[in-house]
This record gives C-alpha cells, sequence and structure tokens, in this order.
C-alpha cells in the first residue's frame, strides 16, 4: 500500500518519523533542558542536516530504497524562503524513504539505518 502513496504523502509521515528517531537519540544521552535539545534536534531535522544525512546514507541504501529517495526528490513542492532548493529537495528524498519504510512496517531496516546516523553528544 505505502508504495501506491503518492511521495509529498510518505514524506509527510517521514518527517514525522525521522524527527522522533532524532528525539529519541538525543533523550538517550540523558536529561538535557528541552530548549538544548530542540538547538541539536533542528541540526538533524532541518533541510540542510536531511540532505547531509541522505549522502551519508546514500552508499548503505538498496536501488528499491534509491527509486524512493529520487520519487520525493523530484517531487514539486514549494520550498520554504529559508531553505536551499537542493538541500529541500534532497531532504524531501530523505523524508519519503523514512515515510516509505515506516508505513511498509520495515522497522528493522529503519533502525539500521538510523544506526548510521552519529548526533553526538549534545
Amino acid at each position: 500500500m505505502s508504495e501506491m502513496l503518492p511521495p509529498i504523502l510518505l514524506a509527510y509521515v517521514g518527517d514525522a518519523v525521522f524527527e522522533l528517531y532524532i528525539r529519541q537519540a538525543l533523550i538517550r544521552q540523558g536529561a538535557k533542558p528541552v530548549n538544548q535539545l530542540h538547538r541539536a534536534a533542528t541540526r538533524f531535522t532541518s533541510a540542510a542536516g536531511q540532505a547531509e544525512i541522505l549522502r551519508w546514507l546514500e552508499p548503505q541504501l538498496t536501488e528499491e530504497e534509491m527509486v524512493f529517495v529520487r520519487r520525493g526528490r523530484n517531487t514539486k513542492s514549494k520550498v520554504p524562503k529559508n531553505a536551499d532548493m537542493a538541500e529541500y529537495r534532497l531532504a524531501t528524498g530523505l523524508e519519503t524513504l523514512f515515510g516509505y519504510l515506516y508505513l511498509s512496517g520495515a522497522q528493522e531496516r529503519l533502525d539500521e539505518l538510523f544506526s548510521f546516523i552519529d548526533v553526538g553528544e549534545v
């Protein structure tokens, strides 16, 4: 079913899934003030941060996963004023992939891909 959804809907879900993974990783580091956690999360959840993460993950992706990245990247949507268009498109590709994997029930694959993302210390 998830492969039939428009990429923009997969990205919508994937954005929430990605943010949740980031927040969980930050919380596992221990209790910190919420504003500090928010600043740290924003580094990864911004278009620039997500574009960079996609570049790190690309060598780990299967051809099927790259199809969803490309579908998301090529989706026409309004780019926010504060975002670079190329980075925004890459970020949408990452979100589309995460949405597809989540809705397909591929929890282990999501965990595996996220294990390549180093959120560092807050």
